[in-house]
């Protein structure tokens, strides 16, 4: 399309409207396996805008892909036109009516958000997809969403009493309920909205349609169904049937994908909150045949859930650090686990419910294992079973767990069989499927596991498609239970409802849409399932040479290719965790993981420059990274982009040189060793207004920023004199990390630790070194390496005594861990590095676990501590430590921070164009929180940086664990 005409467009609108390079490469994919890329992405800010787009549509024929936070699985998000993410601007929650128990919302609001909203009032919205902590409302009723509950609380079909939507010829049109006069009033006139109304009535008035639709949809008992356009449900009404309820368009809307009409505002129907107390069982089974067994007799009882997870799932949980810890309730290696949860309002109810759960479970005999859970402890479980999808991104290489089969739903009484003659396929096709989701609901997302890079697997993911349609056609099941047809099941609704249906279904598409503008080539004419898919077929895999080593992955084009778009990092500062930050300060989708992973694929894929990484879209993708590991922890597939980010910034300053500044603070450790030969003189620089003020303006640093002063200080001399004092240092034997942070700028935590180390009774020594971190965070890949050689020729002589190694500074100690692993060759060494380095929290708690260090050697007074977590600590390690080493002191009452990232990043947070970001992250969590603290409370930060934002954000000094402790000291 001619870009004036674009441009013309994005003059006229509110929003915004991108048509560069990088913003169509980020929405050609979803969570699919399907790439197409649009002419452009829009994001509107109010309905006129929406009005407009609609009008540029039918001008110029071309399509408006509706769009939330892109986590479709079957291809709904992808399209050739102009994507339109509602995401950023439709996000008000607009009006609570309590006595209905019914809420208002925008299409851009996030379930999980939704309900923090209405935990006050006693009312939650129930429908729970496994990404429902990012996932919104609009997609949710675009693609008829379920999850984990819907055996208690029914589909979003079930709940949506409203929608105000835009039609195709850019009226209003608002759909509820109504009664048979109303339905005869909105007949009236020539409007697009009349018409509907008169033909949808001549259509299904039609005796044969009526009987043609129950005779050839899913079976009425399956209540995930969302094969096609929803004209059954339009049948159980008044107006048709001899039913109570009223007809209401509604029912039809949900579930169709954005290709009918365009949503602005939906009301729903709520739920009183879950009973209070609750028990989940996760019996343990040798065979997937036992598991299902089970299926049948558990859910006899009255079940909150019954979820299921296979051996494939729970394998790659074992590789994923932020769900390492979820696997606490599995016994040995099972073939699959069901999660059985019961509820009651009281305990002593619940314990009945559950006795006669146990009874069932006991007297089928099929599980070697029962543990029941309680409290957090099913949070975990629930946590360990929503990570499913994006877990499967873990597979090494090519081939993957791939959606096309993944949303079969049965009823009940032929669950069992169906799976048999689903199995006995698979095996018919030599695959190893993969099994896991909502058992109780007759629903499985099975997936074969296919590479969609050959042709031979290409033919396979049609072949395997086409079967086992049919053999869900064969016992009446839903083809697309909750994930919706979009490219990949499409292409199969005339199988599954018939052909005479089908044209039923392509004549309400044209009714609605006579144009075909919305999101078209989804539900009916469908884009062909097996084209347009993310990767070329039989491609000449592009050769990627890289410094840093990323076998693991197959290389680096593989590590950013794990992404299958689950968009774990979209969640909000509202959420757990901490992933993305930049995202969540921002809200545009360059800044999430999945943004970043997308870029450098489509760019390391598609480039033709000898240098693929020397793109400016990759640059900008990655410039607003932290750096702050979240996505190593918490993304699913563990993708980690701030290795990605590291040697992206390496390949692309060797083309294009290094800048100054990233060369002062890739190199600010050799300029603090100057400085720090004349401290006084350099801090007095540093504080000057002018001088201080022109060192910044030249080194391109925010002049809101202060620096940090420079110090000289002879840690050796202090050690020896310290253990003069303490003659018995028996305990052990330890190496003190001295990094190039506590050496010169924080050199009081550094005696600190001496001081608390040679109390407790250990024998220090110390270890000085320059750890890379400035230049790792800046791309200098060549001297990061040089000094990790150097590092690890050092180390060797303690690693050798078998000696434990503490440091002060997470970013610096943890890097032992982390990025050597990937800067030298020698792997037996680095193994035993990565098992000898300790965060000294890490090592305090472990002593005081072993009874080495007890409360008798801290004072009894009180205080309040709140600690702030390094993000790298968060990722690499556990917040536990420093909170059970705090709590060392009988009378400190002491409490994690729900922060996040702090912002500052290291250099991030200096640079005058980050400054805003920087404090904008910080502002979501971490500044609010501390600034409700008393001025009595100890804030706690064992991260240099975290120290120097907190004091720029709140004005308040944090101190390091270590420091607190040696206060704290009365031997």
């Amino acid at each position: 399309m001619n870009k004036k005409l674009l441009n013309q467009l994005a003059e006229s609108l509110a929003g915004e409207l991108l048509v560069d390079d990088l913003s169509r490469a980020l929405y050609a994919t979803d969570a699919s396996v399907y790439r197409k890329l649009p002419l452009g992405v829009c994001y509107p800010k109010n309905k006129d805008d929406i009005k407009k787009l609609i009008g540029f549509a039918n001008e110029h024929k071309i399509g408006l892909i509706p769009r939330t936070a892109g986590t479709s699985l079957a291809g709904q998000c992808v399209g050739e036109g102009l994507v339109v993410d509602v995401s950023r601007e439709f996000t008000q929650i607009l009006a609570l009516d309590k006595d209905k128990k019914q809420i208002t919302v925008q299409p851009g609001v996030v379930r999980d958000e939704l309900n923090l909203y209405l935990k006050p009032f006693g009312l939650f919205f129930g429908p729970n997809t496994s990404t429902s902590n990012r996932c919104m409302i609009g997609g949710m009723v675009g693609n008829n969403s379920s999850g984990t509950t819907s055996i208690q609380y029914g589909v979003t079909r079930d709940k949506v009493v409203s929608m105000s939507c835009i039609l195709a010829d850019g009226n209003e049109a608002f759909f509820t309920s109504i009664s048979k006069e109303e339905f005869e009033e909105k007949k009236q006139g020539n409007s697009l909205e009349a018409k509907i109304y008169n033909t949808l009535f001549e259509e299904l008035s039609n005796k044969e349609t009526q009987e043609t639709i129950l005779k050839e949809f899913p079976k009425p008992s399956i209540h995930r169904r969302n094969t096609g356009y929803a004209v059954d449900e339009l049948l159980n009404n008044n107006l048709f049937g001899d039913y109570e309820a009223d007809f209401n368009l509604c029912k039809l809307l949900s579930g169709s994908e954005g290709t009918l009409a365009f949503t602005t505002e939906i009301t729903l129907q709520l739920d009183d909150l879950p009973p209070a107390y609750s028990a989940m069982v996760a019996t343990h089974y040798k065979t997937l045949e036992d598991c299902l067994k089970d299926v049948a007799p558990v859910m006899g009882h009255n079940l909150h859930t019954c979820e299921m997870m296979d051996k494939v799932i729970l394998d790659c949980t074992k590789n994923n650090r932020a769900q390492l810890v979820n696997r606490f309730f599995v016994e040995g290696d099972p073939a699959g686990i069901l999660m059985l949860e019961v509820r009651s309002h009281s305990e002593e109810n619940l314990q009945q419910q559950l006795d006669g759960l146990l009874k069932t479970i006991e007297k089928s005999g099929l599980s070697y294992a029962s543990p029941v859970l309680y409290g957090d402890d099913i949070n975990k479980a629930v946590e360990l079973r929503k990570a499913g999808l994006g877990l499967l991104g873990n597979m090494v290489g090519d081939r993957k767990a791939v959606a096309c089969i993944e949303d079969t739903a049965v009823a009940l009484e032929d669950l069992k069989d169906f799976i048999g003659e689903f199995s006995k396929i698979m095996e018919e096709y030599g695959q190893d499927a993969v099994y896991y989701a909502h058992a109780g609901a007759g629903e499985l997302h099975l997936r074969p596991i296919l590479n969609l890079k050959k042709a031979e697997d290409v033919v396979l993911f049609r072949s395997i498609t086409t079967d086992v349609a049919k053999l869900t056609k064969k016992y009446q099941g839903s083809f697309s239970g909750e994930h919706g047809d979009g490219i990949v099941r499409a292409e199969f609704i005339p199988l599954m409802i018939g052909e005479q249906n089908y044209e039923l279904l392509k004549r309400v598409k044209s009714l609605f849409d006579p144009n075909l503008i919305f999101n078209p080539g989804k539900i009916v004419d469908a884009y062909p399932m097996d084209e347009s898919l993310r990767y070329q077929i039989d491609r000449e895999e592009p050769k990627i040479n890289t410094l840093m080593d990323f076998r693991d992955s197959e290389g680096i084009l593989r590590a950013a290719e794990k992404c299958n778009g689950s968009g774990d990092c979209r969640k909000s500062h509202n959420m757990s965790g901490g992933m993305c930050p930049s995202y969540q300060a921002t809200k545009n989708e360059k800044d999430t993981t999945r943004g970043r992973a997308n870029t450098l694929r489509e760019f390391l894929t598609h480039s033709e420059k000898t240098n693929r990484f020397d793109h400016k879209e990759v640059k900008e993708a990655f410039d607003l990274c932290l750096s702050c590991k979240a996505c190593a922890s918490e993304c699913p597939s563990n993708v980690d982009i701030a290795t990605l980010k590291a040697e992206f910034l390496y390949h692309y300053q060797e083309a294009n040189g290094y800048p100054l500044r990233s060369k002062l603070f890739a190199y600010n450790t050799q300029l603090n060793a100057l400085g720090s030969k004349i401290p006084g003189i350099t801090n007095a620089i540093y504080k000057s207004k002018s001088l201080g003020g022109l060192l910044k303006k030249v080194s391109g640093v925010a002049q809101e920023r202060y620096l940090p002063s420079v110090h000289r200080f002879n840690f050796e001399k202090h050690l020896q004199e310290y253990r003069t004092k303490h003659i018995d240092l028996s305990k052990k034997r330890v190496v003190l990390y001295v990094d190039e942070f506590v050496k010169y700028l924080d050199i009081e935590v550094g005696k600190d630790a001496i001081e608390l180390l040679c109390s407790l009774g250990y024998d220090v020594q110390l270890f000085y070194a320059e750890s890379g971190r400035t230049y790792l965070s800046k791309g200098f890949l060549k001297q990061a390496k040089k000094l990790v050689a150097k590092n690890m020729e050092s180390l060797k002589p303690y690693l050798d005594d078998n000696l434990v190694i503490v440091g002060l500074e997470p970013s610096a100690i943890l890097s032992f861990r982390d990025e050597y692993q990937r800067l030298h060759e020698d792997k037996e060494v680095l193994d035993k590095l990565a098992g000898k380095s300790f965060l000294i929290e890490e090592f305090l708690a472990s002593e005081i676990a072993a009874g080495q260090i007890n409360s008798d050697s801290f004072t009894d007074e009180e205080r309040t501590i709140k600690i702030h977590s390094h993000c790298h600590q968060k990722a690499l390690s556990n917040q536990k430590v420093t909170f059970d080493v705090l709590n060392l002191p009988k009378n400190y009452k002491v409490s994690i921070i729900a922060s996040g990232c702090c912002g500052m990043a290291g250099s991030f947070g200096y640079e005058k164009e980050h400054y805003e970001t920087s404090m904008k992250v910080g502002g979501l969590k971490l500044f609010p929180a501390i600034s409700k603290s008393g001025k009595e409370v100890i804030i706690a930060a064992n991260g240099t940086s975290c120290r120097h934002q907190i004091k720029d954000g709140t004005e308040r000094e944090a101190e390091h664990p270590v420091s607190i402790l040696r206060k704290a000291l009365v031997v």
